[in-house]
């Protein structure tokens, strides 16, 4: 079956296992369904077999992870690459099923192991496909926030950020999941903006400890901190799931890079949210509620903000 091209806007979810990708699918689909937003999600990761969603598009009806195990005699990740080029191999399936879709915002819920970014061309050529039916893609990117608690992880974690941003070749969101539990194995060394903003990661380096492994790799550590450095590409936004105002923060960041605000008209007549557009956040917009609520206690003020922001793009959008 044809279907008329239409521009279509969407998301893809990418990030390490167990940074929290399916969940935030859920809670973003929920928060746009509330702002009047038709939603589809589509699962795209083969090794997802419970989904806390409802999935519009599921690549089981494709390929299933298990099968490929049993009859090739891998293991999973040898399961996750051959399914994806399987997936690469029957793209039409995808963009008619897609097409289909007629006026919904898509959220496409991806695998998380880092070798078929990394090593694999087969997700960046999906990518570009999709690019080519004319949907515009935004890739976020999740990071645990527990990586903020070890100097090491966190460095290991930014690297594997910035090669997704390269290997993708798409507008990206990174988001630093999960910061209602940031301070749930200790303090942090630096301040909350110090890892969302990915300031000189050479200060961080200093609390890598002095233990005789440490010291082997010193040089190996501070070139790793240049490279990001030098290409300055990684800025995180902070997200809970359970907070309303990290998922907008996380969804106006998401449409303007993907280019919904500029196609949508949903947001262009709230002066509130103007800021999407401009790149106009301030300090405490960006990090301060996050603090409020999750380190040092919640704000209630903040949430009833929110809840007039919502009720006014909902409201907007009924009326259309």
């Amino acid at each position: 079956m044809l279907f008329q091209m239409v521009v279509k806007f969407g998301q893809v979810v990418l990030g390490p296992p167990g940074s929290g990708k399916t969940t935030y699918c859920k809670a973003m689909a929920s928060l746009l369904r509330s702002l009047g937003r038709k939603v589809s999600i589509i699962n795209l990761d083969p090794a997802n077999d419970v989904l806390p969603y409802e999935a519009t598009v599921d690549i089981s009806e494709l390929i299933q992870v298990e099968e490929v195990m049993a009859t090739k005699n891998v293991g999973p990740n040898g399961g996750l690459v051959f399914c994806m080029e399987m997936l690469e191999a029957n793209l039409p399936w995808l963009l008619n099923k897609v097409q289909a879709l007629e006026g919904h915002y898509l959220i496409f819920d991806f695998p998380g192991q880092a070798e078929l970014y990394a090593h694999h061309t087969m997700v960046r050529n999906i990518l570009r496909e999709l690019d080519k039916a004319e949907i515009r893609l935004c890739a976020v990117y999740l990071v645990d926030s527990h990586y903020a608690n070890d100097p090491g992880k966190y460095v290991s974690a930014v690297l594997l950020t910035l090669n997704s941003m390269l290997m993708m070749e798409l507008p990206t969101v990174n988001i630093l999941s999960k910061v209602d539990s940031v301070e749930k194995y200790g303090s942090l060394d630096m301040g909350l903006e110090f890892y969302t903003e990915v300031m000189d990661l050479e200060y961080l380096l200093e609390y890598l400890g002095d233990a005789p492994v440490t010291r082997k790799y010193t040089k190996l550590n501070k070139a790793m901190a240049d490279v990001i450095s030098d290409y300055s590409l990684v800025t995180f936004i902070p997200l809970s799931a359970d907070s309303r105002s990290t998922l907008l923060a996380a969804m106006k960041a998401v449409d303007k890079a993907n280019g919904y605000i500029y196609g949508s008209g949903e947001e262009r007549n709230i002066q509130r949210l103007l800021s999407c557009a401009v790149g106009a956040d301030f300090e405490h917009e960006r990090l301060g509620n996050v603090r409020d609520e999750f380190m040092r206690g919640d704000s209630e003020e903040d949430d009833e903000e929110d809840e007039e922001i919502i009720k006014m793009i909902a409201t907007q959008n009924q009326n259309r």
